[in-house]
């Protein structure tokens, strides 16, 4: 009886140890996978919402994007969930469903870019407060969310003194998209810049009331260009794609005929190539830039090193390196005049010496000292 209830009792011991050891590597492994789980809580994403002129549209998205993914490519992030992403828009219905995905995903920072997503990304950030915003072109008073404004008119009145010095009519356009602050900027600012240099010149200022139609753009630039107009600047987004096709549709046509075309945000040059017997030329005279892309790698490099601007707005402007003109066209026979008046007008514009109008009451007051 002793050899069995001995027996018994060592067989309950090891029972016992095997299921304690048991147990143990379970612990363990949990721990392991609660760690990892946590890793990945804590890891650092971003990610974006577009508008409704998609995440190619040469210009003011396809900027952002590229912000996004060179922050990422530095950061050692891969692009999906878990690193950096987009949520594209088809439309403004799209964007409250676009952000709050992205946020119940878990990137820790969600940027809306555009004025339009103001309302929404307002909602949102006071529903997932454990998530940071970054509202471009608009201002949303939450404290997890960085409100990111532009001087465009900044770059806009210079992209006017281009035009002001390029054009042979003295006949100018102005393209717009929706009559919202930021367009309203670009078009106070290029008046402003074409005014400067001569007030005489006529400027031709069209709403199309989109940023995704680029048969309004194309139409739109057909009749300023059969009016007698010579160059053209857009701020319409995607629309603007239209002038370009219209302004080299036309260049092959008659190569002789001197027409321009400006682009904006970004360098949009390359939309600019047309071959005229096997020889490139090129119709963008210039393009006034805003650094979206700057903005979006400074925000997301700040927030990573838990140094997150919410609550706050940030503007760029030509002295902070914000907003620029890119390069003019070695093609413009006068491209020295225009580089000698765009390197002295923005010197006066960095010292505060000239305040540029962002909104056409202020443009109504501006006058050329």
């Amino acid at each position: 009886m002793k050899k069995r209830k001995f027996g018994l009792a060592l067989s309950l011991a090891l029972a016992a140890g095997t299921i304690l050891g048991a147990c143990g590597k379970a612990d363990e492994k949990n721990n392991a996978n609660n760690a990892n789980e946590e890793k990945n809580e804590n890891a650092f994403t971003v990610a974006m919402v577009t508008d409704v002129g998609g995440v190619d549209d040469k210009s003011f998205n396809q900027s952002a994007w590229e912000g996004l993914k060179e922050f990422g490519e530095n950061n050692g992030l891969k692009e999906g969930k878990g690193g950096y992403n987009y949520l594209q828009s088809k439309s403004d219905a799209d964007y409250s469903t676009n952000l709050n995905k992205l946020s119940r995903e878990g990137f820790s920072v969600v940027f809306g870019v555009g004025f339009l997503m103001v309302e929404d990304i307002n909602t949102i950030a006071q529903q997932q407060k454990d998530t940071n915003f970054g509202i471009i072109d608009g201002v949303v008073e939450q404290p997890n969310v960085v409100s990111v404004l532009f001087k465009e008119q900044e770059a806009a009145f210079l992209a006017g003194v281009a035009a002001a010095k390029a054009t042979k009519s003295n006949k100018i356009g102005f393209i717009g998209g929706m009559e919202i602050p930021v367009i309203e900027r670009f078009e106070s600012g290029f008046l402003a810049g074409v005014q400067a240099v001569n007030p005489d010149i006529k400027v031709n200022v069209h709403y199309t009331g989109a940023f995704d139609k680029a048969e309004l753009g194309k139409t739109t630039a057909a009749q300023m260009y059969s009016s007698g107009i010579d160059v053209i600047f857009h701020a319409a987004g995607g629309t603007g794609n239209g002038l370009f096709t219209e302004a080299k549709d036309l260049k092959k046509k008659d190569p002789a005929r001197e027409i321009w075309a400006i682009g904006v945000d970004s360098d949009q040059s390359g939309e600019g190539v047309v071959d005229i017997g096997g020889k490139n030329h090129n119709v963008i005279l210039t393009s006034a830039m805003k650094g979206v892309k700057h903005a979006v790698v400074d925000i997301s490099e700040k927030a990573k090193a838990g140094d997150f601007p919410g609550g706050q707005t940030l503007v760029y402007g030509l002295a902070e390196e914000g907003v620029n003109l890119a390069p003019i066209n070695d093609e413009v026979s006068t491209k020295a005049d225009i580089e000698a008046a765009v390197k002295e007008w923005s010197e006066k514009i960095k010292l505060g010496e000239v305040k540029v109008p962002g909104t056409k009451d202020e443009l109504k007051e501006f006058k050329v000292q």
